[in-house]
C-alpha cells in the first residue's frame, strides 16, 4: 500500500493566502515577530526536547479595540488525523505519565505543537492570553484539499493547558473588523468548571513536583558553596526580580545579567536593584522593604557567587536554572496548591536537624483549607497565625475570604476594594525564623500580596498590633489558625494561650501534637478554658505528614471569649480515615490519592463540627461521639466513643454455639482416636 503523502505545504499555502487576503501582517517560520516573543521561543525547550529552536509555521501579534495585544501562533500539519491529541480528560495531551513533556504529541499534532509554543510565551513574557491554532488536512478521493481547524486559548487563567474556543471553518475571525468581537464574544466568555480546574491543578502539581526535584538536585550536585538558606534566598530573589509590574517595572531577563566584575554592576547588584524597584512599586512599607532587601542582599552580593568564571557568574547560572524550571508556574498564576508544592520542597532544602523536623513541617494545603473552614473564616474575618511558616494557612484563609466576597458582593468595584482590604488589613502572621519568613513574604507576593502584616517576630513577645504603618492600632482578630512548633512549651499550646488571650470573640482551629490534649499541656489547657470553649477534638490520620513527621496530631476547635462549662458538649471525631491514601515513595507519581470520598469526608467533618450529629452520613457513630470534659483537668481532650461491653442475647447465643461446636469437635476427635486404637 502506497504511503500517504503529507499535504502540509498545501495547508500552509492555504493559510498564507487567507492571511494575505485579510491584509494581516503575519510572519513565517524563519521571520521575526518581536524581540520578546522571539526570545521566548528561543529560550523554551523545543518540541524535540532540546534547547530552543521553537519556530511556529506562522505567527502574528493582533490588537483589539481595547488595545490589548494577543500573540497568534499557527502550526500546520498534513495528515487527516494529526489535528489534536487529547488525553482521557479531554485535555490537550502534552504531558507524559511521568509528568514530563510529551514530545511525540507536541511534534506530531498541530494543536499540541501550537499550545507548546504558547507556553513558551507564557513562561518568558508578560503576555497572558495567546491564541493557538492548529490546522491539518488531506486530499479526498477526487484530489480536493480538505482541512480541519482547532482554535484554542492558552492563558494564565487556564494554567497554560489550553481551552478550545470554538469550531471554525476558516480564520476570518482574525480580520481586523472581526477580531474585537471574537475576543469579546468567544475568548472572554470561556470558563472552566470547578471539576476541570481541579483536574488541571492536579496535573500542574505533578509537574511542579518534578521540576522542583530536578532544580534542587541540579543545584545540590553542580553548584558548590551554596548553603541551604542561600538556595531559598536565591529562589525568592529570582522570582521577585522576574515578576514585573505591567507598565511600571519590567521583569528581569537572563540577558540583562552580564556577569561583570564591575562594582555596582555585578549580577547580584542588578538583581537587587530590580527587587528594590518591584517592592517600591508594590508600595511595601519602607521598614519591611528594608528587611527583605537586607536579607536577600547578604546572598546576592556575596563575592564568591558573583565571581566570573568562563564568562559567567554562579549567580547568573543559578538564576537561569530557577527561571527555566519554575518560571511557567508563577507566570500562569500560582494557587495555594502550587505554592504549597513550592514551599514544601524548599523547606526540605533548609536542612533542619532531626529534632527540629516537627517544628518545620508545612501543613498540607487541604488541611490548611480545613482549618480555615473550622475557624469559620468569611469575607469579614480578621485572621492571624502565630507560627506562620510559609504563610500557607493564611493563604488558605485569604482564599476562603475572597471566595466568600465573590459570592456575596455583586458590585465589581466594591468587590475589588474588598479584596484589597482583605489582603492589606485582614491577615496577620508571625514567623521568627528569617529564612522561613522570606518564604512567607514570597508566598504572599505570589498570591497577590497579602504580605502587609507578615512579621519576622517572636509571637510570645508580640503586642497584638498591626505590623507596619498602623503599628499602634490593635489587630481585631476574630479567627485564629495555627500549626505550632511542637517543641515549644505545652507542645505549642503556649501560642494558643497567647493568641486567644488577645481575642475578644471568634473561633480558633489548631492542629497540634495529640499529647498536648492528654497531659503534656495541662496547665495551658486549663488557662485556655477559663475564657474559651472547646467545641471539637478531631483525631487526624497518623500518616498526615508522612515522610516528614510521624507524630499523632489532633485538631482542636474553640469558640473564643466564652468560658468552657462543665456540661458543655464536645464533639469528639475520629478522622483517622480521611479518604486519602498516602505513600512515601520518592519516585511515586502521586503520593496522595483520593481513594474513599476524601473531599466529601472533609466537608462532612466541617458540617459535623458546625451542626452536630444530624450531618452524619459517611462517618459511622463509632467515629463521632458527643461527650464532656472537665475544665479543671486539661488532659481529657482526646476521647473516643465508649465501647459497650455489656453482653447481649446474641453474644450469649454465639458463645453457647461456639462452645457446643468445640465439644462436638472434641468428641469426634476422641472417637476417631479410640477407633484407631481398637483397630490395632
Amino acid at each position: 500500500m502506497a504511503k500517504i503523502q503529507s499535504v502540509e505545504p498545501n495547508i500552509t499555502d492555504l493559510v498564507n493566502s487567507w492571511l494575505k487576503n485579510y491584509k494581516l501582517d503575519y510572519k513565517l517560520e524563519q521571520e521575526n515577530l518581536n524581540k520578546e516573543i522571539d526570545d521566548a521561543l528561543s529560550e523554551y525547550f523545543s518540541k524535540n526536547g532540546g534547547k530552543g529552536g521553537n519556530r511556529p509555521d506562522i505567527k502574528l501579534l493582533l490588537e483589539d479595540k481595547n488595545l490589548n495585544k494577543y500573540p497568534i501562533l499557527i502550526e500546520c500539519k498534513g495528515y487527516k488525523d494529526k489535528l489534536v491529541k487529547l488525553n482521557s480528560n479531554n485535555q490537550v495531551d502534552n504531558t507524559t505519565s511521568k509528568n514530563e513533556p510529551n514530545y511525540t504529541n507536541i511534534k506530531n499534532y498541530a494543536v499540541n505543537g501550537a499550545i507548546h509554543y504558547a507556553n513558551a510565551i507564557l513562561h518568558y513574557t508578560n503576555y497572558t492570553d495567546i491564541i493557538s491554532i492548529g490546522i491539518t488536512g488531506y486530499k479526498d478521493e477526487s484530489g480536493k484539499l480538505k482541512y480541519l481547524i482547532g482554535v484554542y486559548l492558552v492563558s494564565k487563567d487556564n494554567f497554560g493547558i489550553g481551552q478550545e474556543i470554538g469550531k471554525f471553518t476558516d480564520l476570518s475571525f482574525l480580520k481586523n473588523e472581526n477580531f474585537t468581537d471574537f475576543i469579546k464574544n468567544d475568548v472572554k466568555k470561556l470558563s472552566l468548571s470547578l471539576e476541570e480546574l481541579e483536574r488541571i491543578k492536579e496535573l500542574r502539581e505533578k509537574e511542579i513536583d518534578a521540576s522542583l526535584i530536578k532544580l534542587n538536585n541540579d543545584i545540590y550536585k553542580n553548584e558548590q558553596g551554596l548553603g541551604e538558606n542561600d538556595r531559598v534566598y536565591l529562589v525568592a530573589a529570582s522570582i521577585i526580580a522576574t515578576l514585573g509590574i505591567a507598565g511600571k517595572v519590567a521583569p528581569l531577563e537572563k540577558a540583562e545579567l552580564k556577569s561583570l566584575n564591575e562594582e555596582g554592576n555585578r549580577d547580584g547588584d542588578i538583581i537587587l536593584r530590580k527587587i528594590e524597584a518591584f517592592l517600591k512599586e508594590k508600595k511595601i512599607p519602607e521598614n519591611k522593604r528594608k528587611i527583605i532587601e537586607r536579607t536577600l542582599a547578604n546572598t546576592l552580593t556575596n563575592e564568591n557567587i558573583n565571581k566570573v568564571k568562563n564568562g559567567e557568574s554562579q549567580l547568573k547560572r543559578v538564576f537561569s536554572k530557577i527561571i527555566d524550571d519554575l518560571g511557567i508556574y508563577y507566570k500562569i498564576g500560582l494557587t495555594t496548591d502550587f505554592t504549597g508544592k513550592l514551599f514544601n520542597e524548599m523547606y526540605s532544602w533548609l536542612g533542619f536537624s532531626q529534632d527540629k523536623l516537627n517544628d518545620v513541617v508545612l501543613t498540607p494545603s487541604y488541611v490548611a483549607i480545613l482549618l480555615a473552614k473550622l475557624a469559620r473564616v468569611n469575607k469579614n474575618s480578621y485572621v492571624w497565625d502565630f507560627a506562620t511558616g510559609s504563610a500557607g494557612l493564611l493563604v488558605a484563609a485569604m482564599n476562603e475570604m475572597i471566595n466568600d466576597a465573590k459570592e456575596n458582593i455583586s458590585s465589581p468595584d466594591e468587590l475589588n476594594q474588598k479584596i484589597l482590604h482583605i489582603k492589606a488589613k485582614q491577615l496577620l502572621g508571625l514567623e521568627v525564623l528569617p529564612s522561613v519568613y522570606m518564604l512567607a513574604i514570597l508566598n504572599m507576593i505570589l498570591m497577590g500580596d497579602g504580605s502587609s502584616n507578615i512579621m519576622n517576630e517572636d509571637s510570645l513577645y508580640y503586642d497584638g498590633n498591626y505590623g507596619f504603618l498602623e503599628t499602634k492600632t490593635k489587630f481585631p482578630a476574630d479567627a485564629f489558625i495555627l500549626n505550632p512548633p511542637y517543641s515549644a512549651k505545652g507542645n505549642g499550646m503556649i501560642f494558643v494561650k497567647k493568641a486567644l488571650s488577645m481575642m475578644e470573640k471568634g473561633y480558633a482551629a489548631i492542629i497540634i501534637q495529640g499529647s498536648a490534649g492528654s497531659g503534656k499541656a495541662t496547665e495551658y489547657n486549663k488557662e485556655i478554658l477559663k475564657n474559651n470553649t472547646l467545641l471539637a477534638s478531631i483525631k487526624m490520620p497518623i500518616d498526615l505528614f508522612i515522610g516528614k513527621s510521624s507524630v499523632q496530631t489532633y485538631i482542636y476547635v474553640f469558640r473564643v471569649g466564652e468560658a468552657h462549662q462543665k456540661d458543655e458538649i464536645v464533639k469528639f471525631i475520629d478522622f483517622s480515615h480521611d479518604g486519602y491514601t498516602r505513600t512515601n515513595r520518592k519516585k511515586a507519581k502521586n503520593n496522595l490519592k483520593n481513594t474513599d470520598k476524601a473531599k466529601e469526608r472533609y466537608q462532612e467533618l466541617v458540617d459535623l463540627v458546625r451542626f452536630g450529629k444530624s450531618k452524619l452520613s459517611i462517618f459511622s457513630e463509632k467515629e463521632y461521639y458527643e461527650g464532656k470534659i472537665d475544665p479543671q483537668k486539661g488532659d481529657d481532650w482526646n476521647q473516643s466513643a465508649p465501647v459497650d461491653t455489656t453482653p447481649t442475647l446474641e453474644d450469649f447465643k454465639k458463645t453457647v454455639s461456639d462452645y457446643l461446636a468445640w465439644e462436638v469437635s472434641n468428641l469426634l476427635k476422641n472417637n476417631t482416636k479410640l477407633d484407631d486404637e481398637l483397630g490395632k
